[in-house]
């Protein structure tokens, strides 16, 4: 086995990219459900916000390592 194999990373778990994906793939889905609903306005109002926000944060996690 090699050196490289065997170094582990030095990001912590929670901010490894599986976890974070996930995390903004939510958080995208959540900003759909607001956009879809139709019973409150704030939820409609802050929905694109939402889903933009998942979608800029899953691009920077994408970089992450896993």
């Amino acid at each position: 086995m090699s050196m490289t194999a065997k170094r582990k990373s030095r990001w912590p778990v929670w901010a490894r990219r599986g976890l974070m994906e996930n995390v903004a793939t939510a958080i995208i889905a959540i900003g759909f459900l607001m956009l879809l609903q139709p019973f409150a306005l704030v939820l409609y109002t802050y929905s694109f916000i939402t889903m933009l926000a998942g979608t800029a944060m899953f691009i920077i996690v994408s970089k992450f390592p896993e």
